[in-house]
């Protein structure tokens, strides 16, 4: 295994979010990294593990846009 970059604009949050699971709404605190905006791009919140507290890799494609507080 080799480090290929750091991310260093990256930070760790611990997110409250919102799921569709088994028909219910739920939410629980969740890991995640926060990506913040950039020229172009928007903030952006990726979730590092699942609803139920599995953990899995960071994956851009699961980014969720924040909503305004």
């Amino acid at each position: 295994m080799k480090v290929k970059s750091i991310l260093s604009n990256v930070q760790l949050v611990i997110a409250d979010l919102e799921v569709h699971l088994n028909g219910e709404l739920r939410s629980s605190p969740t890991l995640c990294a926060l990506i913040p905006a950039t020229e172009g791009t928007q903030e952006q919140v990726i979730p590092l593990n699942t609803p139920d507290g599995r953990p899995i890799f960071m994956n851009l494609e699961n980014a969720i846009r924040p909503v305004d507080a």
